[in-house]
């Protein structure tokens, strides 16, 4: 599995608005942890993982997410070309990445929030943990 898209919904009324996400399972999660760039200039990549999975969920403006499909974790190919997904707070959406990918993450809006789910621990995420050079891969705006 590459990714999953879950969507939300939104329902607003006289008390104000709520997005929700009736079929997204989190039984998995075991943490979480709010990525809020100090810059839009700025691209947080690239950070991958051969077994752990995330969830991200965009709670305010917009981010740019490129995901790769890593051939070789300890020597990937120069060759590998990202897919990039738009997750914006307007739009309720969880993206959900299994293990086997790296990613590259970029705000498009000042102020953006990212919220990050994962299955694994702290101390088990830092024993999958795999960074390669920002320039290793184009990064797709």
């Amino acid at each position: 599995m590459a990714y999953t898209i879950y969507e939300g919904l939104k329902h607003t009324d006289e008390r104000g608005s709520i997005k929700f996400f009736n079929t997204l399972n989190m039984k998995e999660i075991v943490r979480m942890y709010e990525i809020n760039p100090a810059s839009t200039s700025l691209v947080r990549a690239w950070q991958g993982h051969k077994f752990e999975k995330k969830w991200f969920y965009c709670s305010e403006g917009s981010f740019v997410i490129n995901l790769l499909k890593i051939d070789d974790f300890n020597n990937p190919s120069s060759l590998l070309v990202p897919e990039k997904i738009v997750l914006d707070s307007s739009n309720p959406v969880v993206l959900e990445i299994s293990g086997g990918y790296a990613t590259g993450i970029q705000a498009i809006n000042k102020n953006s929030k990212l919220m990050v789910y994962s299955d694994f621990s702290l101390d088990q995420s830092k024993n999958d943990d795999y960074r390669f050079p920002v320039d290793q891969w184009d990064f797709i705006k």
